[in-house]
């Protein structure tokens, strides 16, 4: 490999166990209309950048745009690119190197201030990759709303996207009724930003040139080497596997249908997107739980095309001839439900604080369940340019806040329980929302923690409300 520099080519230090960020961030700041937020022009004076010049000295530590419009622009720029090898005297035997500490990039500031207030992101462990980047999107869409409030992130009159916008999605998933065979549309309800997919190990085949995955971060001893019978050979999944596992029809049992005077049916779910993001971004699923409810890492390859065709996978809608379900019936529901809503004073003075209207804050609290402060501003974000956004709303919307005794209605505390003491890593309130989402089932309930642990803190919030 030869040496590289320049702008785009900047490398990050490891600050002991920090790849997961820096390789986030650099994945980030690839990304055109992120270079062009939040970077540098090549050659360009970063303290030009209106994001630094918002800011005093005094702030600046504290301030998330600030510090990662320092490390963008040190990415996009090539200012602090370590400067290729050269010859000495045109001697190709003797090469300078230069060791000038201008040239390494330590994020230090901002690794600090995104993880400060993280149980995970604070220490100096090895973390996980997906999960981060969720997270740092998650704090720039909070940073930027409250800047677009305060007239930051205006363009020609209009909010500009956050960040997260590029990467962000919808899902809807299609249900058939098995006791009449009814159709229900129900999207997602919150934007994802990272796909995640399972590997179906079902799928596996085993090739001649399977062999033992290399050890990238290591290489093996000789003693290593010896201890090893025979390369250990590795099995290969199709890509489109797991394209097809994802998309595939499942069951999910126990559902109350309010249209048959709320019997209940086991319903067919198919899970499609609504909407394909400008970048998506995907996770694969290395973990399972095994026997013994412990994570386990799957060793496997897989063979991933050079294009994929993902337009099967996005829902087309009610189709002509399918019985759909009587919206009224979920007219209803859904009116009630608002009626029941309770808007926190608090959360409802941070928003308005932020520099959005009085009534379009009521709009968005009780659009997320009352008092989720950032689902709130993604809500603004998104309805800020609807017609009643600013409209006086009715009263029944402004109830007040009511307590909340902890616990979900219909979970099975016995399940509860047993999946606290069995996984180990996981809060009875974190299970108890995972129970919600599967509808009771402890296996599925099981998977769909690991591969959702950074939205499970808000899912919580959301099924207690």
């Amino acid at each position: 490999m030869e040496p590289a520099s320049g702008p785009g080519l900047q490398g990050l230090q490891n600050l002991g166990n920090s790849c997961y960020m820096n390789s986030s961030l650099q994945m980030l700041f690839s990304v055109p209309e992120l270079a062009n937020r939040y970077g540098t022009k090549p050659d360009g004076f970063l303290a030009d950048h209106p994001l630094l010049q918002r800011v005093s000295p005094n702030d600046a530590p504290s301030d998330l745009l600030c510090q990662t419009t320092k490390i963008a622009g040190a990415l996009t720029s090539g200012t602090f690119a370590r400067p290729l090898a050269e010859k000495i005297n045109g001697n190709d035997n003797e090469m300078d190197f230069t060791t000038d500490p201008k040239y390494r990039l330590a994020p230090r500031m901002l690794k600090h201030l995104i993880g400060k207030d993280h149980v995970e992101f604070s220490t100096g462990q090895q973390q996980d990759a997906a999960q981060f980047l969720q997270y740092m999107l998650e704090q720039l869409d909070k940073a930027e709303l409250e800047a677009c409030g305060r007239q930051f992130f205006k363009k020609k009159g209009k909010n500009l996207h956050t960040s997260s916008h590029l990467f962000s999605y919808k899902t809807v998933d299609r249900l058939v009724c098995s006791g009449d065979g009814g159709i229900k549309y129900k999207e997602s309800n919150g934007i994802e930003t990272v796909w995640s997919l399972p590997i179906p190990m079902d799928k596996a085949v085993f090739r001649e040139d399977d062999t033992e995955a290399p050890d990238l971060k290591r290489a093996k001893t000789d003693e290593e080497t010896k201890d090893d019978e025979s390369s250990k050979p590795v099995p290969t999944v199709p890509f489109l596997a797991l394209l097809d596992s994802w998309g595939a029809e499942s069951t999910v049992d126990g559902i109350r249908w309010p249209h048959l005077a709320n019997a209940t049916y086991a319903a067919a779910q198919t899970t499609r997107f609504l909407n394909f993001p400008t970048y998506l971004i995907l996770q694969i699923q290395r973990y399972k739980l095994g026997p013994d409810w412990q994570p386990i890492k799957l060793e496997v390859k897989l063979d991933i095309p050079e294009k994929i065709d993902l337009t099967s996978l996005r829902s087309a809608g009610p189709q002509d001839g399918e019985i759909l379900i009587p919206e009224e019936n979920e007219s209803v529901m859904a009116a009630a439900q608002t009626a029941r809503v309770g808007i926190d004073a608090g959360v409802l003075g941070q928003l308005v604080d932020m520099g959005f209207s009085m009534n379009g804050c009521k709009r968005a609290l009780t659009a997320v369940g009352g008092s989720d402060v950032e689902a709130a501003m993604n809500w603004v974000f998104e309805h800020n340019m609807d017609p009643d956004f600013n409209a006086d709303l009715p009263e029944q919307w402004s109830t007040p806040a009511a307590s909340v005794d902890g616990g979900i209605a219909g979970v099975d505390e016995e399940t509860v329980a047993t999946l606290v003491a069995s996984l180990g890593c996981f809060t009875a309130d974190q299970v108890r929302a995972a129970l919600k989402e599967t509808n009771g089932a402890a296996d599925r309930a099981a998977d769909w923690l690991f591969s959702h642990m950074v939205r499970v803190s808000r899912v919580i919030m959301m099924c207690v409300l």
